[in-house]
């Protein structure tokens, strides 16, 4: 294809060209409707074909990783790194390990990645990676020796000025600590070529928090920006990792009532809101999170709800923090029903492209997770810096610094979006935004 003429021939050519990668075409055309307007009429860019240009990855690579458990038995799983666009900066974007990883999820999450690293005005491009293992009932020694096979072959496309990864689902501090003691062995060097470390040895503080965190600061801008305030707002959450702990915790702290958390298996929901001693606690003894939930719902005497989520729940605020399509169409006609009046992703793209279009139909603010979430990989960006400057900041200061990016973010919303004045599409002015300086970089350096 050399020119896209219209959006309708642009999206019959990227699904001949990507068959079957169904997260990776609804984010592509997630983005490509709102800017599409945009880019056909910046003649730079449409001669320059940035558009096309941007549905590649600049590559994809893929890895065999064999390893041995406790017993002796060689497993071999499939790796992944996706170095998606690093026009701005060098490559950055987490490591996932689970059984539902591959190329299309993760071809999706660098795409999104991508644009949510340009909204935090930091240098950073984007990408993604992760394998097909699945870390439950492993011992410490074999996700030990899984993480050190697994950097046998990515220590070699990585580094503080090529690509540094982070964290993501199943990937945590252990994990990122084995991941990079592995590379610094094979490397020869210390340097920040992962965020996401321990204190210890060049992580950041409030890294862990900053993606629930920062959700809930974007959350408190929009509320600001309708003269509300986020104190005895009822908000709904989903998920029970890191990210839905983490906000959940922040808005109770700031005065919310959180009602819910969930896991795959079902909703925990206390309608007088959980107490912030139980998910203080649930953070620092986090279980499986179906135990750690139905435990929750015997301590505070909440329900928990079997094979449910949260969105059926009556709630002014929803959180999605979970997983992508973890709220569909259905979902989100019942939330405003329940009298939902604002929804902000905590998770990467967990809205379906139904649960959208009922949203923006009913005009309730969304705000899509390339910018509601970018906080988690602001901090990363934070502690790049500071790896490159051998030093390490306080914690106030980042927290601050956090909620300044927070804010920026959602001012670049508000000054994309020439809506109406008491509806912002947080949607359309997030992808506008991102897709401007992106597009920006890529035309300025040339076709290539």
């Amino acid at each position: 294809m050399e020119k896209d003429e219209n959006l309708e021939e642009f999206r019959r050519w990227l699904k001949e060209r990507n068959p079957g990668e169904e997260e990776f075409l609804q984010a592509v055309d997630d983005l490509a409707t709102d800017v599409f307007s945009l880019y056909t009429q910046n003649q730079d860019w449409y001669d320059a074909c940035v558009l096309l240009h941007l549905c590649e990855a600049d590559r994809i690579i893929s890895f065999r990783v064999c390893w041995e458990d406790d017993n002796g038995a060689v497993h071999v799983n499939r790796g992944w790194r996706v170095q998606y666009c690093g026009a701005i900066g060098p490559y950055k974007g987490g490591i996932r390990f689970h059984p539902t990883v591959n190329e299309s999820i993760l071809k999706f999450l660098a795409f999104e990645q991508t644009f949510k690293n340009a909204l935090t005005g930091l240098p950073i491009g984007g990408g993604k990676g992760g394998a097909d293992f699945d870390p439950r009932g492993r011992s410490d020694r074999e996700i030990m020796r899984f993480c050190q096979a697994f950097m046998d072959e990515l220590y070699r496309h990585i580094g503080e000025n090529t690509d540094v990864p982070a964290g993501d689902i199943n990937v945590g501090r252990r994990e990122i600590g084995y991941l990079f003691g592995q590379y610094r062995r094979l490397a020869n060097t210390f340097s920040g070529a992962l965020t996401g470390k321990d204190i210890e040895f060049g992580g950041s503080h409030v890294r862990m928090e900053a993606t629930g965190y920062g959700l809930v600061y974007f959350l408190r801008c929009m509320l600001a920006q309708r003269n509300q305030e986020l104190g005895g707002q009822v908000v709904a959450v989903s998920g029970a990792g890191n990210v839905a702990l983490h906000a959940a915790q922040k808005a109770v702290q700031l005065g919310a009532k959180v009602v819910s958390l969930s896991s795959s298996r079902g909703a925990l929901y206390y309608r007088d809101g959980i107490p912030r001693e139980l998910i203080e606690k649930a953070l620092d003894h986090r279980a499986g999170s179906t135990e750690l939930l139905t435990g929750m719902a015997d301590a505070c005497g909440g329900e928990w709800h079997k094979g449910s989520t949260p969105w059926s729940f009556p709630c002014d605020i929803a959180l999605p923090c979970a997983t992508q399509n973890e709220l569909d169409g259905n979902d989100a006609r019942a939330l405003i029903e329940n009298g939902v009046k604002m929804v902000a992703e905590g998770a990467n793209m967990p809205c379906t492209a139904g649960a959208i279009e009922a949203f923006q139909k009913a005009r309730i603010p969304h705000a899509p997770g390339k910018a509601s979430n970018a906080g988690g990989v602001a901090l990363s960006g934070l502690e790049m810096a500071q790896n490159a400057s051998f030093t390490r900041w306080e914690q106030e200061r980042l927290n601050e610094q956090l909620v300044e990016i927070m804010q920026d973010i959602h001012r670049q919303c508000i000054a994309e979006e020439q809506g109406e004045k008491d509806y912002i599409n947080y949607h359309r002015g997030a992808n506008l935004a991102a897709f401007r300086r992106v597009a920006s970089a890529v035309y300025a350096q040339g076709v290539g």
